[in-house]
């Protein structure tokens, strides 16, 4: 361990837990306590950063699992520190486990180099991201409200849900609301059909004989009110997120916003903001990331308030798939190549990752160039693997958008299909001269 170099001379190790914080710092700036343990209200973290400025400490390291490292962070940044979260991956191998050695280990690696920080967007970003997740997390309660509302319904044998699309459309509102104001014959509740539905009135009618009994209807009453609470909100974040978004600097130049493709022309679903989230992402960013095949407006502002309007802290655009955990995990032993498993990416929760998978489910079976990329790789690995690739391509689109300021033009699925076709005649045409051969096209074809 001596013969290592020291990168970080004056770092300090943090382990971190919900009431307690043990730090490490060298044995030559504390000879009697290299280590003490803090209490987890604001006064310690403030005696922690004092403690650890007496000690002359740089650089701090620090290991949490759950959000308890948030506030010390914040702290420990705001005095100077430079701090770097470390995921308890990276040294869980190599300890014994207690509090004590815990945060003396991490003040070792640290001081030799050997820890890597997790990703954290800037301050203005981390704001925006708040927002964001918290509105996600709104969304999925809302969403636990419908299953309610399709369980009572289920248990009084009213088949609202076999016979329209979305119980919470226009039918299905008006019809719930009819119930819940006292409504019981199912011809009355079937006339309140939209004309757009699928289903006629008898059909609606005859699912909507069912029994009546207070428990149910009480659960489906509770589970309503319960739903419009949750989207009022939601549409509260959603102010709130859009006077924010406009704190942000103007990046496009003064150059006028292209009108969407007639293919993107649709409305706003129930769970996307009703601002105009396209116009001020492009303000913000002065690309239109919503002009990639896939890509949504509501998609485009998640995966923004992940990753922040820049991509410098990622060198190239394999350092920021790598951090996706979107490239296939490099499997090679005694210079071979080890045979893939069923999972050959590294598994993640990564929230951008997860926005651009389902942005690559839509195009499956679109036209664009992506949509035929994935039809070929579909029919050789089969769809999750071609899901995944598509995923990896729209980051690296996002992300050369992002550094460059290019637009981005889609092809086509006909010149992506006539571009690989050409490569594999050039492949068999070279494949027949190294085996003495003479490749000629079919002309009767």
């Amino acid at each position: 361990m001596e013969s290592l170099k020291q990168v970080n001379a004056n770092a300090a190790g943090i382990d971190i837990a919900a009431n307690v914080h043990f730090v490490a710092v060298p044995k030559d700036r504390d000879a009697e306590h290299p280590v003490r343990s803090f209490g987890a209200f604001t006064a310690d973290l403030d005696a922690i950063a004092d403690w650890l400025s007496e000690c002359r400490i740089e650089t701090v390291a620090m290991e949490s699992t759950g959000v308890y490292w948030i506030p010390l962070f914040e702290v420990l940044e705001r005095r100077g520190f430079t701090v770097i979260l470390v995921e308890p991956s990276q040294i869980k191998k190599f300890r014994r486990k207690t509090d004590v050695l815990d945060c003396q280990w991490i003040q070792t690696l640290h001081t030799f180099g050997l820890l890597t920080g997790s990703f954290r967007p800037e301050d203005q970003i981390i704001v925006l991201r708040a927002y964001m997740r918290q509105r996600e997390m709104l969304v999925k309660s809302a969403a636990q409200h419908i299953q309610h509302m399709q369980k009572a319904m289920e248990q009084m044998n009213l088949k609202l849900t076999e016979v329209i699309s979305d119980i919470l459309g226009a039918t299905g509102m008006a019809i719930i609301d009819a119930i819940l104001a006292g409504e019981r014959d199912p011809h009355q509740l079937a006339k309140l059909r939209n004309e757009k539905c699928k289903n006629d009135e008898a059909t609606i009618a005859l699912a909507l004989q069912g029994n009546w009994r207070d428990e149910h209807l009480f659960s489906l009453r509770q589970a309503m009110d319960l739903y419009r609470y949750y989207h009022q909100k939601i549409v509260e974040v959603d102010n709130q997120i859009e006077a924010y978004l406009r704190q942000f600097d103007d990046q496009s130049g003064g150059k006028p916003l292209a009108k969407p493709p007639r293919a993107k022309q649709r409305s706003k679903t129930t769970n996307e903001p009703k601002f105009d989230t396209r116009t001020m992402l492009y303000e913000m960013l002065g690309v239109d990331l919503t002009s990639i095949d896939g890509i949504g407006a509501h998609s485009a502002l998640q995966i923004v308030s992940e990753i922040g309007i820049t991509v410098d802290a990622f060198p190239t655009e394999k350092h920021f798939v790598s951090w996706l955990s979107l490239c296939p995990e490099a499997n090679k032993s005694g210079g071979k190549k080890q045979k893939k498993g069923k999972s050959p990416t590294h598994r993640s929760s990564n929230r951008v990752a997860q926005t651009l998978r389902v942005c690559a489910q839509t195009l499956i079976q679109s036209k664009c160039a992506l949509g035929a990329f994935g039809r070929r790789l579909r029919g050789r690995d089969g769809a999750a693997s071609a899901i995944t690739a598509i995923a990896r391509k729209l980051a690296i689109i996002v992300y050369t958008m992002l550094k460059t300021g290019r637009p981005y033009k889609d092809i086509g699925a006909d010149a992506y299909n006539g571009r690989f076709q050409e490569k594999l005649v050039a492949s068999l045409r070279r494949r027949a001269t190294e085996l003495g051969y003479d490749l000629q096209p079919n002309l009767a074809v």
